[in-house]
């Protein structure tokens, strides 16, 4: 007798196309195609919302349409950000959860169905964070395992709580969202994920991991997009700190996300992820310089922020338009 299939609440999914200012326009494709293939369809969505805000090539837009009937667009405002975006698109779902996956990410056969299955199994769970890591078994791969956002598979099997989410892969209870939005009006580039996951913490919610929830992440793509978004990394970072600096956060916040331990106890344990696959101890001499650069490209975003807070946003907002 085969297992029944586990239950899943009524959902929705939300996609925009404002992360693509930087991405492979062709990323978008691998996204959904991987969608396409999911245990469980997101054919079965109440609806699957793209916030198009003009990033996307009109012959494009039809080729995705074309291809997967079942995406709803909304046309947003040009200058829409990309938290604004996903805010858009919590409001316009209809169903009980909501799921945020992005167009530079590609997902797992049974990713869906492994971040929406706890809402089911358990009333008491409001948010799921699955894990996304970063792409690349090449040398630069190997940097950006050491190095970028996204850190590597923890190979853990079990829900955990956990104090932070990745917004490419996490999924709400739609009413819990709506009553604590994630934070546009903050001088941020891609950290206000961070604030309001603190937010939601003092609020008394638990976030909770689903290791089995798994996404892959592309690295920045070229040496422009290398530049900039390290550089904006310190930027976020000064943000960061300064924004939970504030009373309303300071006495909540968690040292081993923000404290310097905490930074080294993340960056030992990439390096025993590093250390565990021969492909990637192999890079690690080509692998090496590019993380000295891209160290140098965070402290210089965050000295810059803290002479000139607004600088390094403002500029990169201006030359992307």
């Amino acid at each position: 007798m085969t297992a029944s299939a586990p239950k899943i609440l009524n959902f929705s999914m939300v996609l925009e196309t404002e992360n693509l200012e930087t991405a492979d326009l062709e990323g978008i494709i691998r996204s959904l195609a991987s969608l396409e293939h999911q245990d469980i369809s997101p054919k079965q969505a109440n609806e699957v919302w793209l916030i198009e805000s003009g990033d996307l090539p009109p012959d494009l837009l039809e080729q995705l349409l074309n291809r997967f009937p079942w995406i709803q667009t909304y046309p947003a405002p040009l200058e829409i950000t990309y938290y604004e975006a996903k805010m858009l698109g919590a409001k316009l779902a209809t169903g009980e959860i909501i799921v945020y996956f992005d167009s530079d990410c590609i997902y797992e056969a049974n990713w869906l169905k492994n971040i929406l299955t706890p809402f089911s199994e358990n009333s008491d769970i409001q948010i799921v964070a699955g894990e996304t890591k970063t792409r690349g078994d090449d040398p630069y791969g190997t940097a950006m395992t050491l190095i970028y956002i996204f850190p590597p598979f923890s190979n853990q099997t079990q829900l955990s709580k956990t104090s932070q989410y990745f917004l490419n892969n996490v999924a709400f209870r739609r009413e819990v969202l709506l009553d604590n939005s994630i934070p546009t009006e903050i001088e941020l580039y891609r950290g206000n994920c961070v604030i309001h996951a603190h937010s939601l913490r003092l609020s008394g919610y638990s976030i909770w991991k689903q290791p089995q929830a798994k996404a892959t992440h592309a690295p920045p793509e070229n040496l422009s997009h290398f530049f900039w978004r390290f550089l904006l990394i310190g930027y976020d970072y000064y943000w960061q700190k300064r924004v939970l600096s504030n009373d309303k956060f300071k006495q909540n916040i968690d040292n081993t996300v923000f404290g310097t331990s905490g930074k080294l106890q993340a960056f030992s344990e990439r390096v025993k992820a590093i250390q565990s696959n021969p492909r990637h101890l192999l890079n690690l001499p080509l692998a090496i310089p590019i993380v000295i650069a891209a160290l140098m490209l965070i402290l210089m975003g965050y000295l810059i922020t803290l002479i000139n807070p607004n600088y390094l946003l403002r500029l990169y907002t201006n030359l992307t338009k």
